[in-house]
């Protein structure tokens, strides 16, 4: 009970209430009768101290670069240490909040202790694991929207009396449109200002709505606009989610927490078409976007009353204004506050649209894995292009179960999952918990695995897809392939998080979140022709799947590089850390 009352308090519900009573509901331990205000708080000549401390904190966790690599980092205008705008280090920023303190005299708010049970990483395990479960649940209940209407294509196509690849136009657009979202949701969920949680429950909402015009649609002009609007508010779970499982799960656990959640991310797609099918034979196509609503609606419900901000700047931001609204001093200010007091409108704008783009573009490492995650992606969704031919056409399967042909990637997923897991715990998990040091390299040879496997998978998908050849042999070539891309998805990532500084990180998922999508949004559109230009009698989707697999077998090279070259590649980087 305690658990979920902490809960219902932080969540989006408990702060209206709390505002709308003048604070008299759903309190903190402030504002309860007989709290001691820490002595620390009450003095301002202890404003400097405090800040030392957090300072040094702050800075035993990052690695400086180098004076050299501080410099031109891109053309354009400067900031006062000569920095592009929107790329200061962490370093310089702390400088800057701690030149504040001194200035302004403020005493910088920090949790009660390290056992403080509002900070989220002291949670108790139930709490952890019934928070992960909710943001994997949302997460799942938008994601299942990129493909749940393909199964109705045929449908849509007759109704709406379009072709094949306008009919798939709706498919393309939302996926573009949860590529474009992070560039602005990502920037604004790690201010201490929004956080996540009031970010996902307003994007949630809307989506749910645009849910109800989209089944209503009487054209494909309409289809179209609305399913980009909703992907672009299905972005900020697929964005942050793993950022808001970061927030509570300390750092050892990490790469564990984020798979657990990933695999409710990855398997949402395949879910989807299996839904889709079976609301489509039952209700037709426009019920699949009522399911959505629904589902999508009873999401809303639940984390509107229980899930809970986690995002610690925030937090203490929220425990800066109570402490002032108590104590009448003025110089109580949180870390975050105090480096929104830096933020220019200029310098938002650009941290949020400019700073993706230009990591991807002058980073190698990013726009290598930009590309090839790209291409795992697309792959996918290609696919959903590729099931209807093999068991549909080819297998002659019913509409439903076709749809349970997808599940052959949930399997693959799953499976890969459970090996990922077990494998990072040893390698990264147990090796930091005793102290010896650990490298991004740590997850490639993982990486490599997986680059092998995806194109086994799509070779087995290929030529098994044949009249006289049993059902089972592209399913297991699919789970193959989808329990190899698990594997890229995820070490690549963890790659990504532990070479770059956390202040860039944002920028650095958001790039990758707008290439893949934009690029995976694409391949369905060309999918049809491609399978039916080269495809035989015989192998209807055999050489159109292995033009996919021989570009795949030369991009093993990528992690092979990453194996080989990364510290060299790190030690170039002006954003990476430099270990």
């Amino acid at each position: 009970m305690a658990m979920l009352s902490t809960f219902f308090r932080d969540s989006f519900f408990g702060r209206m209430l709390y505002h709308l009573t003048g604070h008299k509901i759903a309190t903190h331990k402030e504002e309860q009768p007989g709290y001691v205000v820490p002595e620390k708080y009450l003095k301002g000549d202890l404003a400097a101290p405090a800040r030392q401390e957090s300072v040094s904190s702050s800075d035993s966790l990052t690695i400086p670069a180098e004076e050299a690599e501080k410099k031109e980092l891109a053309d354009g205008e400067v900031d006062d240490n000569g920095h592009p705008l929107g790329f200061e280090t962490q370093e310089e920023i702390d400088e800057e909040v701690a030149h504040d303190v001194k200035d302004h005299g403020y005493i910088v708010v920090d949790w009660d202790g390290e056992d403080d049970p509002d900070n989220p990483y002291n949670w108790p395990l139930k709490a952890k694991i019934f928070f992960m479960l909710e943001i994997a649940f949302l997460t799942t209940s938008v994601y299942m929207a990129s493909a749940i209407y393909t199964p109705g294509i045929e449908e849509i196509m007759e109704t709406l009396n379009v072709g094949q690849t306008v009919a798939t136009l709706p498919l393309t657009l939302f996926v573009v449109g949860y590529g474009l979202g992070p560039l602005v949701f990502s920037p604004l969920s790690e201010n201490a200002i929004f956080g996540r949680t009031s970010l996902y429950i307003v994007t949630l909402f809307i989506f749910f709505i645009l849910q109800i015009p989209t089944a209503l649609s009487t054209n494909i002009a309409g289809l179209c606009i609305l399913r980009f609007i909703s992907g672009f508010f299905a972005s900020p779970c697929l964005a942050t989610g793993g950022a808001s499982v970061a927030d509570v799960v300390n750092i050892p656990y990490i790469p564990v927490g984020i798979a657990t959640w990933a695999m409710g991310a990855v398997c949402g797609p395949t879910i989807g078409p299996l839904i889709g099918s079976a609301v489509t034979v039952g209700g037709g196509w426009r019920w699949t976007f009522w399911f959505m609503a629904i589902i999508s609606g009873f999401s809303l419900l639940i984390n509107c009353f229980l899930l809970p901000e986690s995002f610690s700047k925030t937090l203490l931001r929220r425990k800066a204004q109570r402490l002032r609204a108590l104590t009448g001093n003025d110089k109580l200010r949180s870390e975050g506050e105090i480096e929104n007091e830096h933020l220019s409108v200029k310098e938002i704008l650009l941290e949020a649209l400019w700073r993706p783009i230009a990591i991807s573009m002058v980073e190698p490492v990013v726009f290598l894995i930009n590309v090839y995650i790209s291409l795992v992606y697309s792959i996918m969704y290609l696919w959903f292009e590729a099931f209807p031919i093999v068991f549909l056409q080819t297998k002659h399967f019913t509409l439903v179960t076709m749809g349970v042909a997808y599940t052959s990637l949930m399997v693959g997923i799953i499976g890969g999952a459970l090996v990922y897991i077990a494998i990072v715990r040893q390698l990264f998990t147990v090796k930091l918990l005793k102290g010896l040091p650990v490298f991004p390299e740590v997850f490639i040879p993982m990486a490599i695995v997986g680059a092998v496997l995806m194109p086994v998978g799509i070779f087995i998908f290929s030529w098994t897809a044949a009249p006289d050849i049993h059902w089972i042999g592209p399913l297991f070539g699919a789970g193959i392939y989808a329990c190899g891309a698990f594997f890229i998805f995820q070490t690549l990532f963890n790659y990504m998080s532990m070479s770059f500084q956390h202040i860039y990180l944002a920028s650095v998922f958001a790039s990758n979140a707008f290439w893949r999508s934009t690029i995976a949004g694409v391949f369905p559109l060309f999918a049809h022709a491609l399978f039916t230009n080269t495809g035989s009698e015989r192998f209807p989707v055999g050489w159109g799947s292995s033009i996919l697999g021989f570009i795949t077998v030369g991009m093993i090279a990528i992690p092979v590089l990453f194996y080989i070259n990364g510290p060299k590649l790190r030690a170039r980087s002006k954003f990476a850390n430099h270990y």
